[in-house]
């Protein structure tokens, strides 16, 4: 398997953002990747879809075949972060930081994929697990009181207002 990568760092758009976005290219192919980021309007959609096609440009450098690819790994991480100061009342300022993210990405050439582009997981043995003890202590019953509704009358309707 042939690995193809590409870097954007200092990407105005905070990590979290672009978190969301990223969460839904993971193990797709590229072109149902571009497809899902076209209707995607949030910001970091835009710069996302020009870092998957720098990553297809240099896949076709390296003579891979650009049907195949899959999006293997695609990773956030908080770059810098400048600090502004914002205005608050009673002359006092609060500090204002306007995050930074940088993006790694990592296009896999791949056999056996799904139609949806998504891979097809390898096969796992599901082990069974034994049946938890139960437990024998029976629970106490808990004795209900008859709830008997006495009419409280003007005085309690005056006392149960907040403001009198």
């Amino acid at each position: 398997m042939a690995k193809v990568g590409a870097k954007l760092k200092n990407l105005d758009v905070a990590p979290r953002k672009v978190r969301r976005v990223a969460e839904l290219l993971r193990g797709l192919q590229v072109d149902s990747a571009l497809a899902e980021l076209s209707v995607n309007y949030s910001r970091g959609s835009k710069p996302l879809t020009k870092l998957i096609q720098s990553a297809i440009a240099s896949a076709k450098e390296k003579k891979l075949n650009p049907d195949k690819l899959v999006i293997s790994t695609i990773q956030v991480d908080q770059g810098r972060a400048l600090k502004r100061l914002h205005p608050m009342g009673r002359g006092r300022a609060s500090i204002l930081r306007k995050k930074f993210s940088h993006i790694t990405i990592e296009l896999t050439e791949k056999e056996g994929t799904l139609s949806r582009g998504y891979i097809i997981p390898k096969k796992v043995k599901k082990v069974k697990k034994a049946p938890r003890a139960t437990r024998t202590a029976p629970k106490p019953e808990v004795e209900e009181k008859a709830r008997t509704k006495e009419k409280k009358g003007f005085m309690h309707k005056v006392f149960r207002r907040k403001a009198v």
